[in-house]
């Protein structure tokens, strides 16, 4: 299995290709600008989280060129997630209450990500702005008490938005997240 992280300059990126490593899987960190034809070849993608306000911006790198292209699930993380949201119609804007460090999430809608996981877990957050409004062809999966839209998933494609970080050790079954991102369980 071949997955690449995109990365966005965020401050974990480096962590996300070490868990993807330690569960087995092939992983390559690459440039947002990398053209489509040379990940094309992955099983899925990883779009990392990034500096400041790189969610609302209005273009990243050839992140619009995967999420058109990608026939692959593709994992939004942090302001990848923002991003993806807003890429698909959905609203991204300052946090009312910014989130950093440990929080409990409500897992609303099981789905696959969060495949045998309790209905509340801890992550790790460090975000500014979040999604605001869902994009139509996604549905809410988690929520906190600070920020309503934690996780979201596509309705017909394996592309998923995480606000907070599975990477980070602090996140519970974080490891978990990203096998059943990748089905590997």
């Amino acid at each position: 299995m071949k997955v690449y992280v995109i990365d966005n300059g965020g401050q974990w990126t480096h962590r996300e290709w070490r868990v993807l490593r330690y569960i087995g899987v092939d992983s390559e960190i690459v440039p947002n600008d990398v053209p489509f034809k040379k990940i094309e070849d992955a099983d899925a993608i990883v779009i990392s989280g990034g500096a400041l306000r790189i969610g609302l911006k209005n273009n990243l790198g050839n992140i619009d060129e995967y999420l058109e292209k990608a026939d692959f699930p593709v994992l939004g993380i942090c302001a990848g997630h923002q991003y993806m949201a807003r890429f698909f119609g959905g609203e991204c804007k300052p946090s009312k209450t910014p989130e950093y460090g440990k929080v409990e999430i409500e897992i609303l809608n099981e789905d696959e990500i969060f495949k045998g996981l309790p209905k509340k877990i801890i992550v790790w957050e460090s975000h500014n702005d979040e999604v605001t409004k869902i994009p139509k062809d996604f549905i809410l999966l988690a929520s906190s008490e600070y920020c309503k839209i934690q996780a979201i998933r596509h309705k017909n494609k394996p592309f998923f938005g995480l606000q907070f970080h599975p990477e980070v050790e602090h996140t519970q079954y974080g490891m978990k997240i990203f096998k059943n991102f990748l089905e590997l369980e």
